[in-house]
């Protein structure tokens, strides 16, 4: 599995990607998670709005922290 957390580095986004770290690791589930904080590469990814995760190139979230419950429902398959 592969999740990208989008986002500039900013405190929503530094709390998206901790939800997702925490979602994670209460699901025992292991993944690639990756922060991209590149603007260019953002809008690469039609996301306008952050923070934004992405998991296995579904966007799941966007402009919004999404909640814990969120990101187990999006992990457990």
């Amino acid at each position: 599995m592969e999740i990208k957390v989008l986002g500039p580095g900013c405190p929503k986004c530094k709390q998206a990607e901790s939800i997702v770290m925490d979602a994670l690791a209460e699901a025992g589930v292991a993944a690639d998670v990756e922060k991209v904080t590149d603007v260019m590469k953002i809008a690469g990814y039609g996301v306008f709005g952050t923070p934004a995760v992405i998991i296995d190139g579904e966007v799941k979230s966007v402009g919004k922290i999404p909640t814990k419950a969120d990101v187990m429902k999006w992990v457990k398959k």
